[in-house]
């Protein structure tokens, strides 16, 4: 028996990106509680070479939303990743949910065989559909939300695995 690519995909990133807002909110009144702003939270990495808190949460928005996109043929909503505050990147998870959750959940099943192309600057991954999930769109996806997590933990805001995994 095979999951479905909807329960691989869709199902699990509408929880991560719950889960990421709650964190977000966590994130944000420890700042304001502990005299950090916004800006200074929202740009905080754990390495020079990584990216901040706040494309870490734009990456994990695009690659949901990317993922359900390909695997449904239905064009993904554009965002500038632009921004800057809590409040906007709260609001971008709530557009990336609103699509992802508008996506019939038939245009998510099928042929998984099917050919999944992911263009990059320079170079152009091809994937069967459920390569594409296993190993490229949802180890992504949970390696951003992880990052975020790390970040915010880092930084001394109290969270836990079961914030990360959050509730039934």
């Amino acid at each position: 028996m095979s999951a479905s690519l909807y329960g691989s995909t869709a199902a699990q990133f509408v929880r991560g990106l719950k889960n990421l807002s709650a964190l977000l909110e966590k994130g944000a009144a420890w700042a304001k509680e502990n005299g950090k702003s916004e800006e200074e939270v929202l740009n905080t990495r754990l390495a020079e070479d990584m990216y901040p808190l706040a494309r870490q949460v734009q990456i994990t928005s695009d690659m949901s939303k990317g993922a359900i996109a390909r695997l449904s043929g239905v064009a993904a909503p554009a965002m500038e990743d632009n921004e800057v505050t809590f409040a906007e990147l709260q609001e971008r998870i709530a557009k990336t949910l609103r699509f992802i959750e508008s996506v019939d959940v038939a245009k998510l099943e099928g042929d998984e065989s099917r050919e999944i192309v992911v263009k990059g600057r320079n170079h152009e991954l091809k994937f069967t559909a459920h390569s594409y999930v296993t190993v490229f769109a949802v180890p992504n996806f949970y390696f951003h939300i992880t990052t975020a997590y790390n970040i915010l933990r880092h930084l001394g805001v109290n969270i836990g695995k079961a914030d990360f995994i959050g509730g039934n």
